[in-house]
């Protein structure tokens, strides 16, 4: 009974998407380009990054692309994994390209679970709700509609621009379309640079604007998987020697943990700035952080915020579980996958270290594969930040730009690899919750969707000329 007046409240609540939320044609046009993008199923169990690819290019052609200028890709092991890169090829040819990166793919989202329906795009109370609705098809529509409107427009840039959407971002054993593309086209994707997911902005409970964030390195994200076996037997004489418990004693352990703090340039220089923009506690905190990592006082009230907490150290946490084989029977099997973000200067094997010893002899750890490439940072270039920060302060005048390290990790990895630097572009401002991404009822401000738009669609043409 509950379940249902839960539902039957959010339908009444939800309401159409509504026509004068945009009143420009061009955000009419952008509208229907994301509506069509987000509706699109692209999980891995059920969706097709194939068939939203094709919509984005057959888009591309209407505006006026030729055949030429549109590159379709996929493997015959994986046909509903393909993405596109298309080129609108620039009037300079002594100046390097630039690439716009997105993915397509989305992160599983159950229908049951969810207010509403996450392939359906609904707007309310001042947000678009669906699964990608920020991660990560905004960008990946605000890029796409970039490029038809340079095309539309007639706009000749100095610098080409090329736009890769790719698939398998989300999931790591799946086939990914960015290392396709580095390992295998990398011609087709060469770039000076790349603009990228990882950056945007951060609003406060009220829909105030805080700070402004580019994207200057990541995490490297590396699973684990915790194993405890046993002989397992008839559950009517319980033993102490039970998988369960000892899977459960060695994820107790990992809870408990707290990896070291410890800071790059990129996050030392974001928390030098947020110590100044947060007076008070939390920004006496930071400050005393900064001077001594091993303040632990100070390391507990920065912590607080989930964000600040992430951003400090590498973190592992228990994402699936899996044990037993029978209701009536001792446990002969329990598994565990953790999930670790990794601090730039850490190793896959050093966290592996760290694990078994928290483990115990009980549970064997493993680290799964792939292992992806560890991320080099870029560095904060002045022929990229001078252009990010011009163009802010004319959509966003006085609010601060912080060089940010992502807590995630993002396809940029593999064109880093290649020697590609990819930073994460500011502009689409997100609650400071994240907006549900990869958790429930994902969503984004109608507001900083648009306005976000329109800040990268004048930061894309600052760097094309």
């Amino acid at each position: 009974m509950r379940a249902t007046g839960w539902l039957l409240t959010a339908a009444i609540l939800t309401t159409p998407l509504s026509a004068q939320a945009q009143s420009r044609p061009d955000q009419k046009a952008f509208l229907g380009l994301y509506k069509e993008l987000v509706e699109t199923n692209t999980t891995l169990s059920a969706g097709s990054c194939t068939q939203a690819a094709a919509q984005i290019g057959a888009r591309l052609k209407t505006a006026g692309y030729a055949d030429a200028d549109i590159t379709y890709f996929s493997v015959p092991e994986h046909p509903k994994d393909g993405g596109l890169v298309a080129v609108l090829k620039g009037s300079d040819g002594s100046i390097k390209p630039m690439l716009l990166l997105a993915h397509l793919d989305v992160v599983e989202a159950k229908r049951e679970d969810w207010v509403r329906d996450p392939f359906k795009l609904i707007e309310e109370g001042g947000y678009y709700y669906a699964r990608g609705t920020v991660d990560d098809k905004a960008q990946a529509a605000i890029w796409s509609d970039a490029m038809i409107r340079f095309k539309t427009s007639g706009y000749k840039p100095k610098r080409t621009i090329k736009l890769a959407l790719t698939c398998g971002e989300e999931t790591t054993f799946a086939w990914n379309g960015a290392q396709y593309l580095a390992t295998s086209k990398p011609d087709l994707i060469a770039a000076e640079f790349a603009l990228n997911e990882g950056g945007g902005g951060r609003i406060d409970d009220n829909g105030k604007r805080q700070l402004l964030a580019i994207q200057v390195g990541e995490k490297a994200a590396q699973n684990y998987t915790f194993l405890a076996t046993n002989p397992g037997g008839h559950s009517s004489q319980p033993i102490p020697a039970n998988a369960i418990y000892e899977l459960a004693d060695a994820v107790k352990a990992v809870q408990g943990y707290e990896f070291p703090v410890k800071f790059t340039d990129t996050t030392k220089a974001f928390f030098a700035a947020s110590a100044k923009a947060m007076p008070g506690e939390m920004g006496d905190a930071i400050t005393k952080l900064l001077a001594n990592p091993e303040d632990k006082a100070a390391d507990a009230i920065v912590s607080r915020d989930k964000a600040m907490h992430s951003t400090l150290r590498t973190t592992c946490v228990a994402t699936l579980l899996s044990a037993g084989h029978a209701e009536n029977a001792l446990p002969q099997r329990a598994t565990a996958n953790i999930n670790c973000r990794i601090f730039p200067g850490e190793t896959v094997d050093g966290t592996l270290a760290k694990l078994k010893e928290l483990a115990g002899s009980k549970v064997t750890v493993t680290a799964n594969q792939p292992v992806r490439p560890t991320a080099i940072p870029p560095t904060l270039d002045p022929k990229i930040m001078g252009p990010v920060t011009k163009v802010a302060a004319k959509h966003f005048p006085g609010l601060p730009i912080l060089p940010l390290m992502s807590t995630g990790a993002t396809d940029g990895i593999f064109f880093e690899a290649i020697g590609i630097p990819v930073y994460g572009a500011p502009g689409v401002f997100i609650d400071k919750d994240m907006g549900g991404i990869h958790g429930l009822n994902e969503r984004i401000r109608v507001a900083s969707l648009y306005d976000g738009r329109d800040y990268l669609f004048d930061l894309v043409k600052a760097f094309a000329g």
